[in-house]
């Protein structure tokens, strides 16, 4: 695949006023951003509210102006001319949260549909009807006869959004800007949506920027991820990159469903051999791939809730803790525990525990070999990751 897009330090601030102007202030949307796009992929911009995911996109659209950094689109710098605008503009679409942000409601579909290949002459009446029913099968809004002749209002939420894809994709753009499409639909909805999405783009090969503050969504669509936190990317990479490779806490934590577990722990040496200790409760890791080279002190460890093994029998290496909730969720559960005054989340497929009472004791075996480590006053530090095969030695 060729690279069709580049962003390369891309800075944009905004001041935020009040009504004493000795209290305004700078407030930071995007920090020193650089990635690049490559032909046919889609690329998530993901990212908790106020991380700078929809600033980026609109930056790419040139809808606002950055302060500073330079955007590439098919190896030519796009300026502020007008040449450069149009080129832009003409070869990417956005598609907002709401599709009325995109449709007139008083338009019927087929003029909405078409509307672009007028405003950029485009083909003859007859080229744009013929192009109008290709795009409304594309997009599954059929029959395709009455839905032409229909109104925005006459149709459901995840219809209307679909016009509005059919509306973006019909004189066949470059690139994708998708801003949260699916937040305003129902779950039974979005999870369809998202199907059919994910379908539409491996049929057309557009390379396709999702915003999204869902995870679920950044791994089911995205062939890579960009994590944002206050303006700044922590991590690019394909979904199992991020899960099983997270650069830091506030990835382990924002990627999975449920999140990765994070317990503070003491890392030590005794006798030769390597223990972690949580609260009163001590465990030996050695032989398990362990980070001996880490120095002795507090770290975050990171395991997922689907390493954790529970069982009612006191084994080599468990950890005692008390269940305090359990959550059905068909074929698994969710249970919640106290484990020395911290709380920790399993996912397991063990139904014996589907009608536990809260409070009754439990012993845990930590799946020692997916443990990951991060620096205790500095979560943005990984220090240790059992996929990535390095430890980096800490003082």
């Amino acid at each position: 695949m060729s690279e069709i897009l580049r962003i390369e330090h891309l800075k944009k601030y905004f001041v935020k006023k009040s009504i004493f102007k000795s209290r305004s202030s700078i407030v930071k949307a995007t920090d020193d951003v650089s990635f690049s796009l490559q032909g046919g992929e889609v690329f998530v911009l993901a990212g908790e509210s106020g991380s700078g995911k929809s600033t980026i996109a609109k930056l790419i659209l040139k809808s606002i102006e950055a302060d500073s950094g330079k955007i590439f689109f098919e190896g030519n710098e796009i300026g502020n001319d007008h040449k450069s605008l149009e080129k832009i503009r003409m070869n990417c679409q956005m598609i907002h949260q709401d599709p009325y942000d995109s449709i007139n409601p008083r338009m019927k579909i087929s003029d909405i549909i078409s509307e672009p290949l007028e405003i950029h002459n485009i083909g003859d009446s007859v080229a744009r009807k013929k192009r109008v029913l290709e795009v409304l099968r594309e997009v599954k809004l059929e029959p395709v006869e009455d839905i032409v002749k229909k109104y925005p209002h006459m149709l459901s939420g995840g219809q209307r959004q679909r016009v509005a894809i059919g509306r973006a994709i019909v004189r066949q753009p470059s690139i994708f800007l998708l801003d949260e499409p699916l937040s305003n639909l129902d779950a039974q909805l979005r999870t369809a949506t998202r199907m059919e999405l994910k379908a539409l783009q491996r049929q057309l090969e557009i390379t396709t920027v999702y915003v999204t503050h869902d995870q679920v969504e950044a791994m089911s669509l995205g062939n890579r991820i960009a994590l944002l936190s206050d303006g700044d990317i922590v991590q690019v990479g394909s979904p199992e990159e991020l899960y099983n490779k997270p650069a830091n806490a506030f990835v382990a934590k924002f990627i999975g469903s449920p999140p990765m577990n994070l317990l503070k722990v003491d890392l030590f040496k005794e006798n030769d051999s390597c223990w972690i200790s949580i609260g009163r409760q001590k465990i030996k890791v050695d032989g398990f791939n362990t980070p001996r080279r880490l120095a002795p002190k507090r770290y975050l460890l990171g395991i997922r809730p689907e390493d954790i093994a529970v069982h009612d029998r006191s084994e080599q290496h468990d950890l005692k803790c008390q269940l305090l909730s359990v959550e059905p969720l068909g074929r698994e559960l969710l249970l919640q525990v106290g484990l020395e005054n911290q709380d920790l989340t399993i996912l397991t497929t063990d139904i014996r525990y589907a009608k536990a009472k809260a409070g009754i004791n439990l012993n845990l075996l930590l799946d020692l070999t997916r443990m990951h480590f991060f620096e205790q006053d500095d979560e943005q530090k990984v220090v240790f990751s059992p996929h990535s095969n390095w430890t980096r030695k800490t003082e």
